[in-house]
């Protein structure tokens, strides 16, 4: 009976041990709440979720950034291309006028030879029926110059347009071989470029391309023969011809602009 009771006592002893070491090893279990673990993770969603949303916000705004610099590109561009036409012209204009100031000084000085030595063979006079002599100046010449400043000055003073298209027709109709001649048709072409009368305006630069190689018109007119083409959708003849300018007139200011067009296609 003793050996009952103590070999219940010992019994009792290890179960109240194996209780003890049962409830440590509870004790030091970590708990995991489940509840709390799926909060974090939604909590971390969101925080994605908003850095997302911000860094598309931003691309956004830089999208539109970058799309109204290359509008302010553009009218940069078209104001350069306009100023530097305009520049163009006034030197060309003032190349001309230069030269039709020595014209004229040149023939006054030939009429003035002519009158102080009738009996020249360099300025020869004719006699009038009444007796009175004429002496011949260079009339033609004079004509052909007052034609193409009455052409010029429709457009640089007076503004009319319209009247300087006829002018310049009819000009090249007279002096078809006029050393204006391919400013001229540069002209006439502009005004109908304006007009966006393209076939006829292209026709007009074409024959200061084929005609007049020298003209320092020429860069220009291919410049505008690309632009024209673009104008008509044509991109493959624009991007050659703006090719062509820069091959051909490397150093000039159509150059830069063609240039200009071939990246802005």
């Amino acid at each position: 009976m003793v050996d009952n009771i103590m070999r219940k006592r010992k019994q009792g002893a290890a179960l109240a041990v194996a209780l003890v070491i049962s409830g440590g090893v509870l004790a030091q279990a970590p708990v995991y709440d489940v509840n709390g673990s799926s909060s974090n993770l939604e909590q971390r969603v969101v925080v994605l979720e908003r850095m997302v949303k911000s860094r598309t916000e931003m691309q956004h705004r830089l999208q539109q950034q970058l799309d109204t610099l290359q509008i302010e590109i553009d009218q940069l561009r078209g104001a350069v291309e306009v100023n530097t036409n305009q520049l163009e012209k006034v030197l060309e204009r003032q190349r001309e006028l230069y030269l039709e100031i020595d014209k004229r000084v040149e023939a006054l000085k030939q009429g003035g030879y002519t009158q102080s030595n009738p009996s020249s063979g360099s300025g020869s006079s004719t006699q009038q029926p009444d007796g009175a002599s004429e002496t011949r100046s260079p009339g033609a010449s004079l004509d052909e110059g007052e034609a193409y400043d009455n052409a010029v000055n429709l457009i640089l003073k007076s503004r009319e347009y319209d009247k300087a298209i006829p002018a310049f027709q009819a000009f090249l109709d007279r002096f078809p071989d006029s050393e204006y001649a391919p400013n001229a048709h540069y002209w006439l072409g502009q005004l109908l470029f304006n007009k966006q009368q393209w076939s006829d305006a292209k026709a007009q630069f074409d024959v200061v391309v084929t005609r007049f190689t020298d003209s320092s018109k020429r860069a220009d007119a291919m410049l505008k023969i690309g632009v024209i083409e673009d104008r008509q959708g044509n991109s493959a003849q624009a991007r050659s011809q703006f090719q062509k300018v820069i091959s051909e007139y490397p150093e000039s200011s159509a150059s830069r602009l063609a240039k200009s067009r071939l990246n802005g296609q």
